[in-house]
């Protein structure tokens, strides 16, 4: 009985989200964050945190078709002390008053055997340099937003870069080149 339960709720998870067809869904700012971590000095991993991300997303599940558009205010950035953010936010990293967002436009999105997306292709720019990144999905899920009434998907993603590619490579390589990047998104239908 339990069984037949779980596959009955497993087709009516996969019905839900094969029925919202085409959508375009908003980030909600209180579920969507990105940030950052690399190894300083081989003494510890550091986490870094941009708390302003804002992304459109356009999905179309059955025809395995989508996009994204992400903007994240350099501003925002959040280590945990005010002599780092404002270190990393000057002109030798970040240079948030010349370069204030940092961009993803996605070019392909892949999907899974169960209509989940798995990775997200795109061009990454900051401080005004393009380059492809590949973000891995980690974790993905449509359904009815249970407050909303409205479909709401969630993502989280990461992807690896080398910061000196961005012109952030100051200290290369004492403080380490490799960064991890993650993001977790969630959007609603609008």
């Amino acid at each position: 009985m339990k069984a037949l339960r779980l596959a009955l709720a497993l087709l009516i998870a996969l019905a839900a989200a094969c029925a919202f067809g085409e959508q375009v869904l908003q980030s909600d700012p209180n579920h969507t964050f990105a940030w950052f971590q690399f190894d300083h000095l081989g003494l510890s991993i550091q986490r870094d945190r941009f708390d302003k991300v804002d992304a459109t997303v356009h999905l179309d599940t059955p025809d395995h078709i989508g996009s994204v558009q992400a903007r994240i205010q350099v501003d925002s950035l959040s280590t945990g002390s005010a002599f780092f953010n404002k270190m990393l936010l000057g002109d030798a990293f970040f240079d948030a008053a010349k370069f204030p967002e940092i961009r993803y436009a996605s070019t392909a999105f892949h999907f899974g055997r169960f209509d989940d997306v798995t990775r997200v292709d795109g061009n990454l720019t900051i401080k005004g340099i393009t380059r492809p990144v590949t973000l891995t999905v980690t974790n993905y899920k449509c359904m009815l937003d249970p407050q909303l009434h409205r479909p709401i998907c969630g993502l989280n993603a990461m992807a690896r870069i080398e910061r000196s590619d961005f012109d952030l490579g100051k200290y290369v390589p004492f403080v380490s080149n490799d960064v991890m990047l993650y993001v977790s998104i969630e959007a609603i239908e609008h």
